[in-house]
């Protein structure tokens, strides 16, 4: 009984809302994974040619890198609004909004890993004949995929939260559910749609996590080699250079 009066009570935590709003809560859900997956995925998409371009010099990675921190700076409301005219209130205009948004994490991390490329790994490539299509694809981006995957996972978790402003437009996911609930003081809702938001950052969050250590096992390896080194100490050292000088 006291579980059927929850809603009349108002309660933060009541089970009765969950099932009987079961189908709104699903709908809603599906809406936010759907609307950030695309997101982040064109986002991906456009931050890897902008990196490529920035990678030029200066004067290249001035302007980009300029342009998409001041896109990141722009309130989200300015940004939909700006956007109006030309995509209307459609989920484009949502998922254009928080592309733009996205493009500063993505643009700096796939920088930051396709600089962190040693120079020697690039010299044996193009000794071994490599062109630089084939340089890139094949040496370059799968030694930077760590901090590539490193910025999706920051950029997925920023756009789980941002597409909740999507609500303005009527495309927000669980955005939708909680912008009424706050005007209304529905409090069972308000909670369970903030607390699924969450669940859906952290299980995006494992996900990306669990992906990136199926990519990049040499990582895992790398680090294992590291904490072996420093639990061996000092005396590890001489033995490495015998090894070495056998080696030669």
């Amino acid at each position: 009984m006291a579980g059927q009066n929850c809603l009349v009570a108002n309660d933060w935590i009541c089970w009765e809302y969950v099932t009987s709003r079961s189908q709104e809560l699903t709908d809603a859900t599906v809406e936010h994974v759907w609307i950030t997956g695309v997101s982040v995925l064109i986002g991906l998409a456009v931050a890897v040619p902008l990196a490529l371009l920035a990678r030029r010099g200066r004067h290249w990675a001035a302007p980009v890198l300029g342009l998409t921190t001041l896109l990141y700076t722009i309130p989200s409301l300015a940004m939909f609004s700006l956007l109006l005219p030309v995509f209307g209130l459609s989920a484009a205009l949502v998922v254009t909004g928080l592309v733009l948004y996205s493009l500063t994490i993505l643009v700096r991390n796939v920088l930051a890993g396709l600089e962190a490329v040693p120079e020697d790994v690039r010299e044996a490539a193009h000794g071994m004949g490599y062109g630089p299509r084939r340089l890139l694809w094949q040496v370059e981006l799968p030694l930077a995929l760590p901090a590539v995957l490193a910025g999706v996972r920051i950029a997925t978790v920023s756009t789980v939260a941002l597409t909740t402003v999507g609500s303005i437009v009527g495309k927000g996911g669980l955005g939708n559910l909680i912008a009424p609930a706050v005007n209304s003081s529905f409090k069972a809702q308000v909670l369970t749609a903030s607390v699924l938001c969450v669940l859906l950052a952290l299980v995006a969050d494992l996900l990306l996590l669990g992906l990136e250590r199926l990519l990049t096992p040499w990582t895992r390896a790398t680090r294992t080699r590291r904490a072996t080194r420093a639990a061996a100490g000092p005396l590890s050292a001489p033995a490495s250079a015998l090894t070495s000088a056998k080696g030669a």
